[in-house]
């Protein structure tokens, strides 16, 4: 829309049951390409249900690394972006992060994948 800017923010979690390897540190491996179409296949039907649906523009994946306590786990960095324009609502991440806590199962599940409660995280 005219006079929207393209705001970005992160969104982190970690998934439990996703072994982390190197290969999916290194952007361009087949490993890497797949788990970054696979997160942006569970992500992008939450947010077209969340507060920002209108303005939503995309979440990709742009790093994984290991867990912190254990192999197993995954971490996720992601970068949205959405479209700010004043007749939209102004982005709240509190707001966001409450409905994506709600629509993950209270930071537990995202498909097939478990999540660890306590790292759901939103930056804007």
């Amino acid at each position: 829309s005219p006079g929207a800017i393209t705001e970005h923010f992160t969104l982190n979690f970690t998934i439990t049951n996703l072994m982390f390897t190197t290969d999916l540190q290194t952007p361009n491996s087949r490993k890497f390409r797949s788990a970054e179409k696979i997160m942006k296949h569970y992500l992008d039907p939450l947010f077209k249900r969340s507060s920002i649906s209108s303005a939503y523009t995309g979440c990709k994946a742009m790093r994984f690394r290991s867990g912190r306590h254990q192999r197993d786990d995954t971490k996720v960095d992601a970068v949205c972006s959405y479209k700010d324009n004043a007749s939209l609502a102004r982005f709240d991440r509190e707001k966001l992060y409450q409905e994506l806590s709600t629509m993950t199962d209270s930071v537990t599940t995202l498909g097939p994948y478990s999540l660890d409660r306590s790292s759901l995280y939103v930056d804007g």
